[in-house]
């Protein structure tokens, strides 16, 4: 099963690390509900003309049919739509500027080709046939058919039931299960707001990491704090600080940046993904009090970030990369410094960050993370070259 979204220890609903005892060792796998209408051995749904999906479906049923052994045969989980988690290819329902679902959808005049508002606004030309715009029109109405896709897709799940349309029978001796095809609600919310982020569509990203919160959040007033949910919650409101950040929103950025901080900190810091994931927050924050021109406080929260790092390194100290990272706070702590007048004190910094930096033995198929290292090194060289107590300049 492939990782499809940061959240370290989500599972997808049939995933067996997630079931309890033996209590649902029978249970059905959740079921994407646009998917039945498309299976070739649904004979409700056939019709002359049947597209390719429906023929390829029946293929699937036949080939289990002509099989000997008795074991129930699996269909892996496909989404005609493409939106499932095994697959990716751009839907009916997706912008073909960000690739992601569809968000304040907008139509082209006269080409009537569909994109979400803020992509298709950096064009004077249409992207698909190249016809002159001549103006934006919203589709409200396939808006709605996408904000029901999304409910659907990732929240419908199918109940757990006992009687024998658990399988469906293909033949006396050979059954087929139909493995879930929908995702994990945060992983596909993420997932899609990834995309978006990355073609720089940051209110489609922000919508849909504001719903995978409010999502969270119900757990959690139903759970309680669990590190899951709290992990879960302190990545999400992570990447809302990051959108607000890319939107020039400043306070917004750290307000969700210190509600991620708030999270995380309630759990324990064995765990390497949370302590990366807080002190990245931390020095987020103090970046954006560093810009601010707040020297003080952003000393304190990269200074807050540091002592993390240092931390993790005692429980897992072979782990180049967390050593790597506290050279970065080492250097982000020393430069703040000399920007106070502690130049001894920032002198200090730098000589810590270059000693650990200089240590670090990495392996040949480390090459990104050499680079890194690298770059730092170079980048705490000329800050311990800037500068010498008693120079004149």
């Amino acid at each position: 099963m492939t990782p499809v979204c940061p959240f370290v220890k989500a599972s997808r609903p049939d995933d067996a690390s997630s079931r309890k005892g033996g209590d649902n060792s029978n249970k059905p796998p959740a079921e994407c509900p646009f998917a039945k209408a498309f299976r070739g051995d649904d004979s409700s749904s056939k019709k002359p003309g049947e597209n390719s999906e429906k023929h390829q479906a029946e293929n699937e049923v036949n080939k289990a049919k002509n099989e000997s052994n008795t074991n129930p045969a699996t269909i892996s989980p496909r989404c005609p739509f493409g939106y499932d988690s095994e697959t990716f290819k751009i839907g009916p329902l997706s912008c073909m500027i960000c690739q992601a679902l569809l968000f304040d959808t907008s139509k082209c005049v006269p080409c009537s080709h569909i994109f979400c508002k803020v992509c298709i606004s950096r064009f004077k030309d249409c992207p698909l046939c190249g016809a002159d715009i001549e103006k934006i029109e919203p589709d409200t109405e396939l808006q709605k058919v996408v904000d029901r896709f999304i409910e659907g897709h990732a929240r419908i799940k199918r109940s757990h039931v006992t009687s024998d349309k658990e399988e469906e029978v293909v033949s006396e001796n050979k059954n087929v299960i139909y493995e879930d095809v929908s995702m994990e609600r945060g992983a596909f919310l993420v997932s899609h707001a990834m995309r978006a982020f990355r073609a720089q569509n940051v209110e489609s990203a922000k919508s849909r990491l504001r719903l995978c919160a409010e999502d969270i959040r119900g757990q959690i007033e139903k759970m309680g704090n669990t590190s899951e949910l709290c992990s879960q919650l302190g990545a999400v409101l992570g990447m809302l600080g990051d959108c607000c950040q890319a939107m020039g929103d400043a306070a917004s950025a750290v307000a969700y940046f210190q509600e991620s901080v708030d999270f995380l900190m309630k759990l324990p810091m064995d765990d390497m993904e949370i302590t990366h994931t807080l002190s990245v927050s931390l020095n987020k924050i103090g970046d954006l009090k560093y810009y601010d021109g707040d020297l003080q406080a952003a000393r304190s929260y990269y200074s807050r970030s540091l002592d993390v790092r240092r931390d993790a390194i005692k429980h897992q100290s072979n782990v180049q990369s967390q050593t790597l990272d506290v050279a970065v706070s080492l250097a982000k702590v020393a430069d703040v410094d000399r920007s106070l007048g502690d130049e001894n004190v920032a002198i200090d910094g730098f000589q810590e960050a270059i000693q650990l930096l200089e240590s670090l033995t990495l392996k040949p198929e480390e090459a990104a993370l050499e680079k890194r290292r690298l770059s730092v090194l170079e980048f705490v060289n000329g800050q311990l070259g800037e500068k010498q107590p008693g120079s004149t300049t």
